[in-house]
């Protein structure tokens, strides 16, 4: 077989548009052009890569097995170009992440602020809840994953980059909020509301309070910290939150609650599968991201005192 990257491109751009229609578009080809690339590949491999069922097309066995070598062609020539453009004293390229959601409130700042100093870098930003990120991990999609809780599969290489204290919030007017010191054991009669089973937050929650000798008391259970601050204002029950998750909290009439034992201390790491090559640019992000952490720990700490008044 002869196959061009250029005909390996046309399946890459087919399989994620999932139309023939779509990718034609997308990459500025008629539609017969595309169709007949698409047929000339086939008669190289010698088997039929999609099928049509209804409406859709469908990657056939040869298909899959085709664009899983597109993939890694696509992803070595990418390698390629940021390892000369490193040679170079450049740091251009696509950087991929996922992250999960709660990590939402600094992350994008991060981003921006890099590309800030790298214009000529693409970013490429997925937010979803951890087991989603994990998910993706285990298909090795992303250049790097962000989350406080890796997972015990599959195997993975993690690095600590920045504090995540994690804070019991109430309603401003809780009758516990403004007192010097909490009990844990105050907590015991409490509604919480909570994040989604599976993620870190959620985890956390359930080990610590599992370690001082309570059962958590779910009133609600919701996919952002958003939502979760909402519902804690609106009187819905109590929480705990990432502190970096307290942008505006006295305004949001949100109190931090002085709870014994707290803020409980985890790690945000950056995730990788075991034995995956590293891009310059990804490395470059990983020194970033490092040096930043000081920075990000202090305005962390400001909000948590603003939060206690």
């Amino acid at each position: 077989m002869r196959l061009t990257f250029h005909q390996l491109r046309l399946l890459l751009a087919v399989s994620r548009e999932g139309s023939v229609s779509r990718a034609a578009q997308r990459l500025h080809l008629t539609q017969p052009t595309l169709s007949t690339q698409l047929r000339q590949l086939a008669e190289q491999v010698g088997l039929p890569l999609f099928e049509r069922v209804g409406r859709r097309l469908h990657l056939t066995a040869a298909g899959r097995v085709v664009l899983a070598t597109a993939t890694r062609v696509e992803q070595e020539l990418e390698n390629l170009d940021e390892t000369l453009a490193e040679l170079r004293g450049d740091v251009v390229g696509r950087l991929r992440l996922a992250v999960v959601s709660t990590a939402e409130t600094f992350i994008p700042r991060l981003l921006g602020d890099f590309r800030r100093e790298r214009p000529a870098v693409e970013v490429s930003l997925v937010v979803l809840n951890r087991d989603a990120v994990i998910r993706r991990l285990a298909d090795n999609l992303d250049d790097l994953y962000i989350m406080s809780r890796p997972p015990d599969a599959p195997p993975v290489v993690a690095k600590p980059f920045l504090a995540n204290p994690l804070v019991v919030i109430a309603p401003a007017d809780h009758a516990l909020a403004g007192a010097a010191k909490v009990p844990i054991a105050a907590l015991a009669d409490e509604e919480f509301v909570l994040r989604e089973p599976g993620s870190g937050t959620r985890q956390a929650a359930e080990h610590f309070f599992a370690a001082h000798g309570l059962a958590l008391r779910p009133r609600l259970e919701l996919g952002s910290n958003e939502a979760v601050k909402q519902a804690v204002a609106g009187g819905l029950g109590l929480s705990l939150l990432s502190a970096h998750a307290l942008a505006h909290a006295v305004d949001e009439g949100i109190a931090v609650l002085r709870v014994a034992d707290t803020p409980v201390l985890t790690q945000w790491q950056v995730v990788h599968p075991t034995g995956k090559r590293l891009t310059p640019l990804a490395d470059a992000f990983l020194r970033f991201l490092e040096a930043r952490a000081p920075e990000l720990n202090r305005a962390a700490q400001a909000r948590l005192a603003a939060a206690r008044r």
